[in-house]
């Protein structure tokens, strides 16, 4: 008796925790997707402002050209050796 009672309690409990878990995940879920979009928004807005994107107001146009460098191509790096196939 004592075996079948307390396969009923683990029954029980299993269901109960079932349904509350099916009453409160989608509460659960939302609150957990608000605050990771509210932690990504704060990270996004705080690389915005330290890259300076923040003070550009929209549709402004900014083209920043890096100075040329001029490579010396003519720079030898080797010597070169001319091979011939041999058959």
């Amino acid at each position: 008796m004592g075996f079948l009672k307390a396969i009923l309690i683990l029954l029980l409990i299993y269901y109960l925790v079932k349904m509350l878990f099916r009453m409160f995940a989608p509460r659960l879920f939302s609150y957990a997707a608000k605050k990771t979009e509210a932690h990504f928004k704060e990270r996004f807005d705080e690389f915005a402002r330290q890259n300076g994107q923040q003070d550009e107001s929209i549709g402004d146009v900014i083209i920043d050209k890096k100075p040329s460098k001029k490579f010396n191509s003519s720079k030898k790096v080797g010597e070169y050796i001319d091979f011939e196939e041999i058959d």
